[in-house]
């Protein structure tokens, strides 16, 4: 099983643009983007905070839709999944 990490703005500088991941079936969205940023200190430190959760500012996508961080533990992964991880977004 394959899904594809895209991480936007900040997130893209400290992790780099895409990630190619090859899941285990059953793997959550959390567990997923846990794995993906974990050998990467000051990235991981900016999606999650002190508890693993992600932090109140991140948005996920997953296939052009919206996932709230709540259930981003219960969302499961599937095969060709594209997730995108965006910092806050502000304008003016």
């Amino acid at each position: 099983m394959k899904a594809r990490v895209r991480f936007f703005a900040r997130f893209r500088e400290l992790l780099g643009a895409e990630v190619i991941a090859e899941p285990a079936p059953g793997t959550s969205f959390l567990t997923l983007i846990r794995d993906v940023t974990r050998g990467n200190g000051e990235g991981h430190d900016a999606v999650f905070d002190e508890g693993g959760a992600f932090r109140e500012h991140v948005i996920l996508m997953r296939n052009g839709k919206r996932i709230e961080a709540t259930d981003a533990g219960e969302t499961m992964i599937a095969d060709g999944d594209e997730i995108a991880v965006f910092p806050p977004v502000s304008g003016g």
